[in-house]
């Protein structure tokens, strides 16, 4: 039984010590180099008595970005991922959270990109360049004795999300966590050692663990995708191709880029056996595009928040796919149980919506130095008393289908209430993205004018997605304004940035 996450690195290590575990930025690291750099980070913290606080790394979009995250959890710290442009606001609000549950001052892993980003916000004492901290030599003596006062509670990363008052919150995740969520994820989607994965997810994020877990797990490969790529579709497909990649595990946003645009027709993906969509709900005439380009790959749609450590549920996408219909959800993963909880705080009845909660052993901690926050979500389960019980209160909205499958209907914020009626957006957004010559679509609430905005991707007049929705939708859910955009922005994690459309 595993109960570090190190040892999942160690194992691949040792069976696939020559086989290429990362690429990306013209660098390529195996299994046995990515532990050997990995233990001589831990091992440079270790010598300076840094241990059991985080470690930022801060550093470009490579590999040893990743052994960088391990070497912090080699010294018992957990990493906190920065992105390497991250602005100085947001990367002093985050030293200002650490600041409120820490036992001593953090230090930082940079590489010559990214260490004017931290100087000024950190004592240059505690600034390290990582590449000098992985010539490290090993100090197996050290390194053994932080392992033997480790357990599966202790933390691995802290990620920051975005927080509805304006301040980061600092989402923790611990061994036993990520161990669940590798097994789960991995057995469920069949990865395997012939898996050769693009990465889309910034390093920055939890996301990009689907990849990295499942890669120390089976031996597989993962390219880390240059970000520029994600602004021209038919480079990206050519990227796919030229790197033999079999594996999408997107979101919805970044999937859909590609399929709206048309590169699925114009460079076929020769490789791709496995997509999965993730990060919000897949437009399903997107989705059917997909299943038309690669009817004989297998696709999937995945649920899950952050604080659940990724992804929780599960669903394989049959070879007929509804144009009008949402893309259930599914089914939890192994070890993770789905409650839908009504406003009267009891199981919502059978076909009904309700409140998803969700229970298992990816249920993170909570958030750094914030209990506060943490408290409000990270509740006692609703449906007993009877023992502690926590579960994670999603704020997402969701019903079981016809066949006992997960939808997710909204999110509780995406339940406005406009004209004395209580309508849910993603339904006008769902009903938009058919229209003809519409490849994506958001609709934004503004309270104080009493005013519903659709703001959308494609070719079609204002006029004429107005009339389709006419036909289609009551008057009270009938947007204002209709706002073509060339791109829908996107948030760091990839989702549509509904905040930032409410400033346009």
């Amino acid at each position: 039984m595993n109960i570090n996450v190190l040892e999942l690195l160690e194992s691949a290590a040792a069976r696939w010590p020559d086989r290429v575990a990362l690429s990306g930025g013209g660098e390529s690291l195996t299994f046995a180099r990515l532990r050997d750099r990995a233990r001589a980070a831990g091992s440079f913290l270790l010598a300076r008595g840094i241990s059991s606080v985080p470690v930022l790394v801060c550093m470009g979009r490579r590999p040893e970005t990743v052994a960088a995250y391990f070497g912090a959890v080699y010294a018992g710290c957990p990493y906190l991922p920065v992105e390497e442009d991250a602005p100085p606001r947001r990367a002093r609000q985050i030293l200002e959270v650490l600041s409120a549950g820490r036992r001593a001052r953090p230090a930082a892993f940079c590489d010559a990109g990214t260490r004017a980003r931290l100087e000024g916000l950190l004592e240059a004492d505690a600034l390290y360049d990582a590449g000098q901290a992985m010539q490290t030599p090993p100090d197996a003596a050290a390194l053994a004795r932080a392992r033997a006062s480790a357990i599966d509670a202790d933390p691995v990363y802290t990620v920051f999300t975005s927080g509805s008052t304006g301040v980061p919150k600092g989402v923790t995740a611990c061994h036993r966590n990520v161990l669940d969520y590798a097994h789960s994820l991995t057995g469920a989607l069949g990865f395997d050692g012939d898996t050769v994965f693009g990465v889309q997810a910034p390093l920055s994020i939890d996301a990009c663990l689907k990849e990295l877990l499942a890669v120390l797990l089976t031996g597989a490969r993962a390219v880390l995708i240059p970000g520029n790529l994600f602004m021209f579709p038919l480079k990206l497909a050519e990227f796919l191709n030229e790197h033999e990649i079999n594996t999408l595990c997107w979101t919805a946003s970044a999937l859909t880029m590609l399929s709206a645009y048309g590169a699925l027709e114009e460079e076929p993906l020769r490789s791709v056996r496995t997509v999965a969509f993730g990060g919000e709900a897949p437009p399903p005439a997107q989705v059917a595009r997909w299943r038309a380009a690669l009817p004989g790959a297998r696709l999937f749609n995945l649920y899950g928040p952050t604080e659940a450590t990724g992804m929780s549920c599960w669903y394989e996408i049959p070879q007929a796919v509804s144009p009008d219909r949402p893309v259930p959800a599914g089914k939890p993963f192994p070890n993770t149980a789905i409650l839908l909880i009504g406003e009267d705080g009891n199981a919502a009845p059978p076909g009904e919506t309700g409140e998803i909660y969700i229970r298992g052993a990816g249920v993170t901690p909570g958030y750094w130095g914030d209990p506060e926050r943490t408290d409000a979500v990270f509740v006692q389960n609703p449906l007993h008393r009877a023992f502690r019980d926590p579960v994670y209160r999603t704020g997402d909205l969701g019903r079981y289908d016809e066949n006992g499958d997960l939808v997710f209907v909204s999110r509780r914020d995406g339940q406005v209430k406009h004209m004395g009626r209580r309508i849910e957006l993603a339904e006008i957004e769902l009903c938009a993205a058919e229209a003809e010559d519409v490849r994506r679509a958001c609709c934004v609430h503004d309270a104080g004018r009493s005013r519903l905005t659709l703001f959308y991707e494609g070719g079609a007049a204002p006029a004429e997605v107005a009339a389709y929705l006419r036909e289609r939708l009551p008057r009270y859910m009938l947007p204002q304004a209709y706002r073509p955009v060339e791109r829908l922005p996107v948030t760091d994690s990839g989702k549509t940035d509904r905040e930032r459309l409410k400033t346009l």
